[in-house]
């Protein structure tokens, strides 16, 4: 049974595993109060609005999944009626969410990562990685990053053999029947994580499909310890997949990359034992020039 992707273009707000770049809180705070970075005077069209909102984002994090206006003002040196104006602003386009007294990150803001991923040339940096990969083992590799509740294929190399699922650079997948998927959400702060599970629609296509957030958070979770992720026929009938992340040079998870095969030609140990070896091999070998591109 084939499966037909959502194939929809990229959406602006393109998702990548959890780039936060810029400044520490108080580097940015005091680079605001002096007028720049430096010292240095801001161009007469600079947006200091939207310098704002980006501050806000950044004061959240790993020590700082939830916090209240006062939190954020106390951070920014922003008054707390300005704090509020912004997170709620930022609650209205979908970037964080609110249960009426404390704020956190909603899944959309990973977005603003996906620019960054794309200037360093990812998809130009993994394909041929990824042919030698195809090469080698004979099955089919793809890359992809996390767009909301789906991933996104930004490489694709067919293998040898006949694939019946029809996919493309730019096709979407449902992230929690996906092996990719569950590799990209393994990556998510907890705070991110319990967002997704709370908001995400996890549909049924097949027997095996997870559609319990409790299930799949604790598959997620032994992704997470594991590195790696096997899906087996949760997406497509016959379809076997492995995927590993690939980290940026702090760590985080920006993108993933897997193997997909049937059960006509593998078992789920032969995933393991023969294929993850040089999946993992080659997703260290991307991570090395990825850092080099930076």
């Amino acid at each position: 049974m084939s499966l037909p992707p959502d194939s929809r273009p990229i959406r602006s707000r393109a998702v990548t595993g959890q780039f936060r770049t810029g400044a520490p809180e108080e580097g940015r705070l005091a680079a605001r109060k002096r007028g720049g970075a430096g010292g240095v005077e801001r161009p007469r069209d600079f947006n200091q609005s939207l310098e704002r909102g980006l501050e806000i984002i950044h004061t959240f994090g790993a020590d700082a999944p939830r916090q209240t206006v006062s939190e954020v003002a106390a951070k920014t040196g922003l008054t707390r009626a300005t704090t509020r104006r912004f997170l709620i602003t930022l609650v209205e386009l979908g970037y964080v969410a609110t249960d009426g007294r404390s704020f956190q990150l909603a899944p959309r803001v990973l977005g603003l990562g996906y620019s960054f991923l794309s200037g360093l040339g990812f998809p130009d940096v993994a394909l041929p990685h990824l042919e030698r990969l195809v090469a080698e083992v004979e099955e089919s590799s793809e890359a992809s990053i996390l767009d909301g509740e789906d991933i996104v294929y930004v490489v694709r190399v067919p293998g040898t053999k006949l694939m019946t699922i029809s996919i493309s650079v730019g096709s979407r997948m449902p992230a929690h029947a996906t092996s990719m998927g569950k590799v990209l959400l393994a990556g998510l702060s907890d705070s991110e994580l319990d967002a997704y599970l709370e908001q995400a629609t996890l549909k049924r296509f097949l027997p095996k499909t997870v559609t319990d957030p409790a299930v799949l958070r604790s598959q997620i979770l032994r992704t997470r310890a594991d590195r790696f992720a096997i899906v087996d026929q949760e997406l497509e009938e016959g379809l076997l997949a492995i995927a590993v992340p690939i980290h940026d040079r702090t760590g985080r998870v920006v993108a993933a990359v897997n193997l997909s095969t049937h059960i006509a030609r593998r078992t789920v140990k032969s995933l393991r034992e023969d294929l993850l070896p040089p999946l993992e091999r080659t997703a260290r070998l991307i991570e090395r020039d990825l850092a080099g591109a930076g």
